[in-house]
């Protein structure tokens, strides 16, 4: 069962989807998710609070999704680098199908917040939503600070994507996945902010692991 936080969040996910975040009332949100609209300003403490949680959310929920894609064997061969290569395409084509279908990850992927949304102005998007630890490491989402924006969910997608598929990679060529999870990030963005058919995305992600390959 659904935690009250959880409930008033779909609840304003699907408000949005119905109209503009200016036009949202915190007392519809909370009649929707069945609380009183005290509870809703408890758990967010205000209509600003509201739009950073639901955001975070949602880029939270894209993040998982690259993790599971790039956690699923590919069909290539393991040894020529074709598993780490179909987990990577996995990933990118979650991004794309993602930023198609959920307006929020949308935005945060591109920065380009439309009138519908929460806006920059509001304090919701950001580009420094995630932080780094000692030594520079990236350490994820800062819980009280903004949502993330463009640049962190890139280096959070290269993080991930090292991370799961570093023990396919011959260990003394590492850089060259990490150049090559980078290019593969840009790649998937730049299909973000201008679609095209994803089977061109396919061949250029290809193209650049089977680069790497021939590299290492």
């Amino acid at each position: 069962m659904p935690t009250a936080r959880e409930s008033l969040l779909d609840a304003a996910y699907a408000a949005l989807a119905a109209r503009p975040w200016a036009g949202v009332r915190m007392v519809d949100v909370a009649a929707e998710a069945g609380v009183s609209r005290q509870t809703l300003y408890n758990e967010f403490g205000s209509k600003e609070g509201l739009a950073r949680a639901l955001v975070r959310r949602e880029t939270e929920g894209y993040i998982a999704g690259v993790t599971r894609a790039l956690a699923e064997p590919g069909p290539g061969p393991r040894a020529a680098g074709g598993d780490v290569e179909a987990r990577v395409v996995a990933a990118a084509a979650w991004t794309v199908r993602a930023a198609r279908t959920n307006p929020l990850v949308r935005a945060a992927l591109t920065g380009c917040w439309s009138e519908r949304l929460p806006t920059p102005a509001g304090g919701v998007p950001g580009q420094r939503g995630a932080h780094t630890g000692a030594g520079g490491a990236h350490t994820g989402p800062r819980s009280d600070g903004p949502p993330p924006g463009p640049t962190d969910l890139v280096i959070r997608f290269c993080d991930c994507a090292v991370a799961a598929l570093e023990a396919d990679w011959p260990k003394e060529d590492l850089p060259e996945l990490g150049t090559a999870c980078a290019t593969a990030a840009r790649l998937t963005l730049s299909y973000v902010v201008a679609p095209a058919e994803p089977e061109d995305l396919t061949r250029q992600l290809h193209r650049a692991f089977a680069h790497a390959v021939h590299r290492a």
